[in-house]
């Protein structure tokens, strides 16, 4: 797999914020087959940052449904792999710097 599929995106909510600030750990979205080292060689490539741990999960699909003027609109959200990646002390990852 190459580096440049393994990381979707981050994922920006309040408690990943709170992680970051307080544990110098970053949540990202990632392939559902990429594993852990090729997760750490692309954190590390991308930002530059020294990979100290790196914990997975895979987040199950959650049906939705929604109240409409047509009636009730089924549907499901899609399952995806999250990875929480804990960098080196003072290190840092700039996630708002290619907005």
């Amino acid at each position: 797999m190459k580096l440049s599929e393994v990381l979707i995106k981050p994922i920006l909510t309040e408690k990943a914020n709170a992680q970051q600030e307080k544990l110098n750990r970053y949540a990202f979205k990632v392939a559902r087959k990429a594993n852990k080292l090729e997760i750490k060689k692309a954190i590390e490539e991308f930002y530059g940052a020294t990979v100290v741990d790196i914990n997975t999960s895979v987040v199950p699909g959650k049906d939705k449904t929604r109240y409409t003027k047509a009636g009730f609109i089924k549907g499901r959200k899609p399952a995806y792999k999250k990875a929480l990646v804990t960098v080196a002390e003072g290190t840092t990852i700039d996630l708002y710097a290619n907005i």
